[in-house]
């Protein structure tokens, strides 16, 4: 029997045995005082592709319900996902971004080359000001990624200025020029962005040394204390995150990033995202599962110099990342979206959960046209990807009390390999309402699931589940409900336990009163 042990401050276990055919699975009571932040479920719009051009800002002849030129129906269907934070200008593109070219009178801005994404040239249309107006349509918190790389200590001084400061200043008297009396106050601030690769190609300890300069210059104004992020490593790079806990003092950082994605393949030959088989399947869904060992040992070293857990691990950014479609602009990043990557988001999502002693924020790579997007839009026509969905079952996780599992899982093998089959979390929400989030990755097998539910009462279970005849079901614009919830009825109270059936390659959540 090989265990897979999860640490939580109290431990969350997993264990699973070659050949078994059912799972069992204990929820434990919340004796940690554990939340999830709901900040884990973030997203990220870069200027990348057709995320923010295309994607938010469309056009004023597009024939959609538009505030100024930001696309409603986007923003209508991301509001009902309840997102809590959206991480802007980049990614790679943050770090050669000057905010003072996207700010005034749009016919007066300066143009620019996108020199990371496809060698466009933007208009600088879509600003700051853009920016916080879409923040405040979706109702949730920007986190603005500062230029390091390119940029200046007191370029990202005056930007925190220009947002936060209620007084009589320099940056203040142009935000009212520009039509904005009161500050945003902006929390959530990235300091720089992969400064390893394209934010700089810097040495940990370099940009340990630059983190703590610009950090001493982005002040807290009243009523705006920074929650600053300083930039983490590149998967399993530990040697950076402990160059970083070592050298930043502990009160300048908010947080430390994390950067991931499951790629299929290679780098120079990721795989697609349609067409794959059984085999690429469960390799995809193993290198998926490497977020459990990558986030258990960045935490680790996190613990040496922060026992206190006072730095976030921030895990912004993360997905799938396969090749573009064909005909597409390879700098654009544009690729479909299966049920294999729901079953990604998924499993990504009860990983960070069960983390959320460490993990209180991350973001998903990317929201709208790029990468494993929620949404994918073509002119008029916009869909909701099987990515969607599952942020929309995990929204009853956001700031719930973290219930600690302990799985028992069975194998799921192609030739000589194996993964556990099942993974699960679990939360209790304000109303003392249960929710249990299931993944079986098992692209065949039903798996019956035995629950036990420890000192926690409840009389009835209804359940969703997100499936389609195959791991590689896709939502198309002239067929975009393929993959989406239905209800559920494989779930039975069975005395004080509960006992489950999880179809195979399938998301379950359930909702316990």
């Amino acid at each position: 029997m090989k265990k897979i042990m999860y640490s939580l401050g109290l431990l969350l276990v997993s264990l699973y045995a070659a050949g078994q055919s059912n799972a069992t699975l204990t929820i434990q009571q919340n004796n940690t005082g554990l939340t999830i932040s709901r900040h884990i479920y973030g997203h990220f719009s870069e200027h990348l592709g057709r995320c923010i051009y295309g994607g938010f800002w469309v056009d004023p002849s597009l024939p959609v319900k538009k505030q100024d030129r930001i696309r409603l129906d986007v923003v209508e269907a991301l509001r009902k996902i309840k997102i809590p934070n959206l991480r802007w200008p980049g990614g790679c593109f943050a770090d050669e971004y000057h905010w003072r070219d996207g700010i005034g009178p749009r016919e007066q801005r300066p143009k620019m080359v996108n020199t990371h994404w496809g060698g466009v040239t933007e208009d600088n249309s879509f600003g700051t000001h853009e920016f916080l107006e879409l923040c405040s349509l979706l109702d949730c918190e920007p986190y603005i990624s500062a230029n390091v790389g390119s940029g200046t200590v007191e370029e990202m001084s005056k930007w925190v200025e220009y947002l936060n400061f209620n007084g009589e200043s320099p940056m203040s008297k142009i935000r009212k020029q520009n039509g904005r009396e009161q500050p945003w106050n902006v929390h959530f601030w990235g300091v720089g962005n992969e400064s390893w690769g394209c934010g700089g190609n810097m040495t940990a300890a370099y940009y340990a040394g630059e983190y703590r300069r610009y950090a001493t210059f982005a002040k807290n104004y009243p009523g705006a204390p920074l929650k600053k992020i300083a930039g983490g490593a590149n998967s399993g790079d530990y040697s950076w995150t402990e160059t970083c806990m070592k050298n930043i003092p502990l009160n300048q950082m908010w947080g430390l990033s994390l950067h991931y994605y499951t790629v299929p393949g290679t780098w120079g030959k990721k795989g697609s995202a349609t067409a794959f088989d059984e085999q690429e399947y469960f390799t995809t869904m193993k290198k998926c599962l490497h977020m459990e060992e990558l986030v258990s040992r960045h935490s680790a070293i996190m613990d040496h110099y922060d026992p206190e857990k006072k730095v976030a691990l921030a895990v912004d950014e993360w997905g799938i990342w396969t090749d573009v479609e064909p005909g597409t602009n390879p700098g654009f990043l544009y690729q479909q979206n299966s049920l294999r990557d729901a079953l990604i988001a998924a499993t990504t999502l009860n990983i960070f959960n069960n983390h959320c002693d460490r993990v209180r924020l991350a973001n998903l790579a990317q929201i709208v046209n790029v990468l494993q997007s929620l949404i994918l839009t073509d002119k008029e026509k916009m869909l909701l990807t099987p990515t969607y969905h599952v942020f929309d079952l995990y929204k009853v996780h956001q700031d719930a009390k973290l219930l600690p599992v302990l799985l028992n899982s069975p194998d799921y093998s192609v030739g000589k390999e194996k993964i556990p089959a099942v993974n699960a979390s679990a939360s209790v929400d304000s109303n003392n309402v249960i929710h249990v989030t299931l993944v079986n990755l098992d692209a065949h097998k039903n798996i019956d699931v035995s629950t036990m539910i420890s000192n926690l009462p409840w009389k009835t279970v209804e359940g969703q589940v997100l499936t389609a005849d195959k791991f590689a079901a896709i939502n198309t614009f002239d067929a975009p409900n393929t993959v989406q919830p239905a209800k559920f009825s494989g779930a039975k109270k069975n005395g004080a336990n509960l006992s489950v059936s999880l179809p195979p390659h399938s998301v379950v959540l359930l909702e316990l009163k």
